[in-house]
């Protein structure tokens, strides 16, 4: 009696760990999908220094630094990077390996795997088509996170804009943005991604490089866990040069952008990029 017992209960384990698999492959193909469809095919058009002549002073120093003349006017870029992740200031800081695309008003794709060991989770961050989705499975088996919903749609609209620091040429004013000078270093760049305004804030030095990037990102870190539009941001530590563009390599980026509640959950240095 006691054998078949086991046996059984073997046998609904056994189910329940086949049924959590083929669901997580199931995931795995809708990510890559969607991965597939925010590819571009390359571009004929180049940067040219006339694309950017009437813009304000900081913004033609920042496109001027960030893409060399006669670069291939990329619609979208895939990255490889390393760095930390935590979900809250009271946390350990976990090791993060990511590979994302983002593609010019199209959406994004970040697949990553944080933390290490018995501890380890794995899953997808992404935004396309209006749609944004976050699925993290602890070792890529046990659900965790499976949240579909129109907050995270809006949340990562602003995501996907503030990102667009890694493919310049997506903030180009041929791309519909909209620039304005604040001061000499500073400049905000007006874009609609999906009928949502978004403005973001770019601070740049004397030669153009980008320093900070900030914005208003819909976001749930409140203090009773209400959504609302929280300054978010990221600053820029480094900055290298892959093929005719030159983007920040090193930053950390955190809610409460530039106040005491800054909330620094994010650092992340920049392996590879490669535009197309």
């Amino acid at each position: 009696m006691l054998t078949k017992i086991l046996l059984s209960i073997a046998a609904l384990l056994a189910i329940a760990f086949l049924t959590l698999v083929i669901v997580q492959i199931k995931n795995s193909n809708e990510v890559n999908k969607i991965w597939q469809t925010l590819a571009s095919a390359p571009t004929e058009n180049v940067f040219t220094e006339d694309m950017v002549a009437g813009l304000p002073a900081p913004a033609k120093r920042y496109f001027l630094h960030a893409i060399a003349p006669g670069t291939p006017l990329a619609s979208s870029v895939n990255l490889e990077m390393s760095g930390s992740f935590r979900l809250a200031p009271d946390q350990l800081w976990m090791p993060m390996r990511a590979k994302e695309i983002i593609s010019v008003l199209k959406g994004f794709v970040w697949k990553a795997a944080v933390g290490s060991g018995l501890s380890q989770v794995v899953g997808a961050d992404y935004y396309s088509n209006g749609s944004g989705k976050m699925q993290f499975s602890l070792w890529g088996i046990i659900p965790l996170v499976n949240a579909h919903t129109h907050d995270i749609a809006r949340s990562s609209i602003g995501r996907l804009a503030a990102e667009f620091m890694w493919l310049p040429s997506a903030l180009l004013p041929q791309q519909g943005v909209i620039w304005k000078a604040i001061d000499e270093n500073t400049a905000q760049a007006h874009l609609i991604i999906d009928d949502q305004p978004v403005t973001l804030t770019l601070v740049v030095d004397a030669n153009g490089k980008l320093l900070k990037v900030s914005l208003l990102r819909w976001g749930d870190k409140t203090e009773n866990g209400s959504w609302a539009y929280i300054p978010f941001g990221a600053e820029v530590q480094a900055e290298q040069k892959f093929g005719g563009f030159t983007i920040p390599s090193q930053m950390s980026v955190g809610w409460w952008f530039g106040t005491e509640r800054y909330l620094e959950f994010f650092r992340a240095t920049i392996e590879k990029a490669e535009f197309q």
